[in-house]
């Protein structure tokens, strides 16, 4: 059972989460314009000298500077989290999203690919939908990640998303039934993602059995309002969320992969 933690920006945090047993501890770059970040940089080479895995997500699309910052950063894994379009009409514009992967694939093939596979909340009558889009990646993606999509009339656009253009930090669930159906397409490992707390991971995990779990905002610390704070860690939701994870895992609710 893999357990990633997002939203981690310093070594030292970074440093909590390999004390509390994360195995994948991943960095978001906010925009292109500020793609050099050195205290990331630290983070992602701390977290590879103890053994364990570095995730990156760059919110710019382009090639180019995509290129740019896994030249600098040299994570583990790039995670590609675009709102992607879903549907027959989307088909063509998948296009250019599979051949920036394989661009990727090919300049830097020691760097493993992650791709967000975006799943509404309702989603009845799209599994097929969803489950083609995932095909699509399946050659030129090493994992899949299932995350929520708020607003699936627009897919593709992604102008609802709290990150206009991608999927994430919704803090709400998908469709957990269009994630097990995933899992069981696909030969390649699916992280489920989306609105999982230390409260509902271990249902997602006997639900979707997954290779592995991922937590961001609702393992990120309460502001003043209540409201969780981005890049911000809780280190007690994070152990619960990686305890009972475990735990679940341990009493085969998951296949793991």
């Amino acid at each position: 059972m893999i357990v990633q933690i997002y939203e981690i920006q310093t070594p030292v945090e970074a440093g909590h989460m390999i004390a509390l047993g994360v195995d994948h501890v991943g960095s978001v770059l906010v925009s292109r314009a500020a793609w050099r970040q050195p205290l990331i940089r630290e983070t992602v080479q701390g977290v590879q000298a103890a053994g364990r895995v570095s995730c990156l997500i760059p919110l710019f699309k382009d090639f180019d500077g995509v290129a740019r910052a896994l030249d600098y950063y040299r994570p583990d894994i790039v995670h590609f989290c675009d709102a992607l379009p879903v549907g027959v009409e989307g088909q063509g514009r998948l296009a250019a999203f599979v051949a920036c992967q394989q661009r990727v694939r090919e300049a830097f093939g020691g760097i493993r690919i992650m791709r967000s596979i975006p799943v509404p909340r309702d989603g009845r009558g799209q599994t097929a939908d969803i489950l083609s889009l995932a095909a699509a990646f399946e050659a030129v993606s090493d994992y899949f990640l299932t995350d929520t999509l708020l607003a699936p009339e627009v897919a593709g656009t992604g102008d609802q998303e709290p990150v206009k253009g991608f999927v994430g930090i919704t803090g709400r669930t998908c469709n957990w039934e269009i994630a097990q159906r995933l899992v069981a397409a696909t030969p390649l490992p699916v992280i489920l993602a989306g609105g999982l707390s230390p409260q509902n991971v271990v249902g997602g995990i006997r639900r979707v059995q997954p290779a592995g779990v991922d937590s961001c905002t609702l393992t990120n610390a309460a502001g003043v309002d209540g409201q969780p704070v981005r890049f911000e860690k809780d280190l007690q939701k994070v152990q619960r969320f990686v305890s009972r994870a475990r735990g679940a895992a341990g009493q085969g609710a998951s296949v793991g992969a």
